[in-house]
């Protein structure tokens, strides 16, 4: 088990599919073979990605991430030569190059358009590359590990993803699990989070108990959001059910989204509800929250955005709502 693995707050815990992934990084890590690692969003694939790859040994990690680079994605992968087109002015190798020797980490890889899906295929067959504008093929060998959150093998059968390349990455496959369906994690990770960010801050039972009845649909990443925002904005050193943010604060005690309350078990404890005269409309629990976040970051939007998570424009938008504009 490499250190990087120990360390990672994704694959902390206590589950049983935890420790079996955990356990499979070192055989992953001495395998060359393909590797797909499926998952919903925040489940923690490219942490365990690089666990696989820091426990191989030597070499470059490269993450490409499939789905934001559009028209550029191409150069991204195999690079160019300088006059390939307007505005190369000069050699760029390619992130399938640079990987050359460690691991290419093709995450989303089922937002790859279908003629990249064929040049990438002719790459992993052949282990070597063409730069635009060039007549030379580079050799390159690398380990390949991607990742998706798409059902590719339905996008097979509708024809958006390529049977031949869908084969050629599923050769090993494993899938991260949600943290709805490991949430005795929970504890291990709200611990881990809390000494990464927090200063001395401490939950109370309730508020344990509510992270616990949550479904986190963002899973890991919106845990984590979740317990720096509360650490930012209050000083503590206990944090309180009233602290959560405010969309996880009505999605608890309004039954909203639908799927929390469906996904609940039958047997647990109701949700203990706030006196009624204890409650802030949410229209106040929001105007309070925006100008926590505001005072914490001391004036900086884009760093206050990013610990409501929200995006900055819907940030302009409530500021200019709530009258908030000058703090």
């Amino acid at each position: 088990m490499s250190d990087f693995a120990l360390a990672t707050p994704a694959l902390l815990g206590d589950s049983p599919r935890i420790r079996e992934i955990r356990a499979l990084i070192p055989k992953l890590a001495r395998s060359r073979s393909p590797l797909l690692l499926l998952g919903e969003t925040g489940t923690g694939k490219e942490v365990l990605a690089r666990a696989i790859h820091a426990a191989a040994g030597p070499g470059c990690f490269v993450p490409i991430d499939c789905s934001v680079l559009g028209n550029l994605l191409e150069t991204e992968l195999f690079g160019h030569m300088r006059g390939a087109f307007t505005g190369a002015v000069a050699n760029k190798p390619g992130l399938l190059e640079i990987a050359d020797g460690g691991t290419a980490f093709l995450d989303e890889v089922g937002e790859l358009p279908l003629d990249l899906q064929t040049k990438l295929l002719r790459v992993l067959q052949d282990r070597e590359i063409r730069p635009l504008g060039s007549v030379v093929h580079r050799k390159t060998d690398f380990r390949t590990i991607a990742a998706t959150n798409r059902d590719l093998a339905a996008d097979v059968a509708r024809g958006r993803f390529r049977r031949d390349l869908y084969y050629r990455l599923n050769v090993v496959t494993l899938r991260l699990p949600p943290l709805r369906e490991r949430k005795q994690d929970i504890p291990a990770l709200t611990a881990c989070f809390l000494a990464r960010h927090g200063r001395s801050h401490q939950l109370t039972p309730e508020l344990v108990d509510l992270l616990a009845r949550y479904d986190w649909p963002g899973n890991v990443r919106e845990l984590e959001n979740c317990i720096q925002r509360m650490v930012a904005i209050n000083s503590g050193p206990l944090l309180h059910p009233a602290d959560l943010p405010s969309a996880l604060h009505s999605a608890l005690f309004t039954g909203q989204p639908a799927q929390f309350e469906a996904a609940a078990a039958p047997a647990a404890p109701a949700v203990p509800r706030i006196p009624p005269s204890s409650v802030l409309p949410l229209n106040e629990l929001e105007r309070q929250a925006i100008a926590e976040a505001l005072s914490f970051t001391r004036g900086d939007r884009a760093r206050a955005a990013a610990l409501l998570g929200i995006g900055r424009t819907t940030l302009y938008r409530k500021l200019k709502h709530f009258r908030l504009a000058g703090t």
